[in-house]
């Protein structure tokens, strides 16, 4: 297929431009800048100049795919204002790709989270908040998995909190952000609340096979760790730094301190079942291991 993709040159992004490519897809990747732009091209996609709030450029890159993987997010978690006007270009955008491929009987993939389920692990069945902070995101996909009646293949390929690769990326990456500017390997709450995780090369084979084998409107979930508790992962932070490991106010996450206080594990038994994705790449624990003091 050659595939329209949104959010190819992020830490998820580039993994996919290399899967899909390495298994006879092309790419044509969304890019927003000059660097943007010559790193896709440099891994061998094609690019067409845009970002995600550029709406005409998304309806050519999708008018011209054999379909459309989505992963591009502001991830600006500085307040909830900055957070709401991600989620709402974000939404405009979906709306954008949804509405060029309806009656094409293309794939769309687009990226989501794992559901927080109180009390046990969250299963590919459940369904995704659609209030809170990012709640918009939850509606914005929904309407995505609800263009399966309208001649769309679409489907969503939910991720953990963490996607790691060489130590970085997901919530495990800006706990160490925080921990090299505090001078703290911290936590919220007491630890014990279990964040899910997948590798970014791994994430990357199941947003291949979701364009390739997903039926419209379903959700999978790309979930290697099943949830690890986060004091564990800010004492190997901790320890990698040199730094005192400890709990922390909430209000140190800002925004996005009630979600890292959660306990969120999440399965992905159904996913591998069906489409056959199985995680080979290191844990997030061992990961982690890859980060420099």
């Amino acid at each position: 297929m050659h595939v329209f993709l949104t959010g190819g040159t992020g830490l998820i992004g580039s993994a996919v431009v290399a899967e899909l490519l390495g298994n006879g897809h092309t790419v044509l990747a969304l890019a927003r800048s000059d660097t943007s732009a010559l790193a896709a091209e440099a891994a061998g996609a094609e690019t067409l100049r845009g970002g995600l709030a550029d709406l005409e450029p998304l309806r050519a890159g999708a008018a011209q795919a054999d379909g459309v993987i989505h992963l591009a997010f502001i991830n600006d978690f500085s307040n909830a204002d900055a957070v709401a006007q991600a989620v709402a270009e974000e939404s405009a955008a979906l709306a954008t790709l949804g509405e060029e491929l309806v009656g094409s009987d293309r794939p769309f993939v687009t990226v989501s989270g794992t559901p927080p389920m109180p009390g046990r692990v969250s299963t590919e069945a459940d369904s995704l908040l659609t209030d809170g902070l990012v709640g918009g995101r939850g509606r914005a996909v929904n309407a995505v998995l609800g263009l399966a009646s309208r001649a769309v293949r679409s489907s969503a390929v939910r991720m953990p909190r963490t996607v790691h690769n060489e130590g970085k990326g997901g919530f495990a990456g800006m706990l160490t952000d925080i921990a090299r500017r505090t001078r703290v390997s911290g936590y919220p709450g007491d630890g014990t609340q279990r964040w899910p995780a997948v590798h970014a090369l791994d994430a990357a084979i199941l947003f291949r096979l979701a364009l390739e084998r997903a039926p419209a409107g379903t959700a999978w979930h790309a979930v290697a760790d099943e949830g690890d508790a986060v004091r564990d992962i800010a004492a190997v932070i901790g320890q990698r730094l040199r730094l005192p490991v400890e709990t922390v106010p909430q209000e140190t996450y800002g925004p996005l301190g009630p979600i890292f206080a959660t306990d969120q594990p999440s399965s992905s038994a159904h996913t591998r079942q069906t489409l056959g994705w199985e995680p080979t790449h290191p844990s997030l624990l061992n990961d982690l291991q890859n980060i420099q003091p």
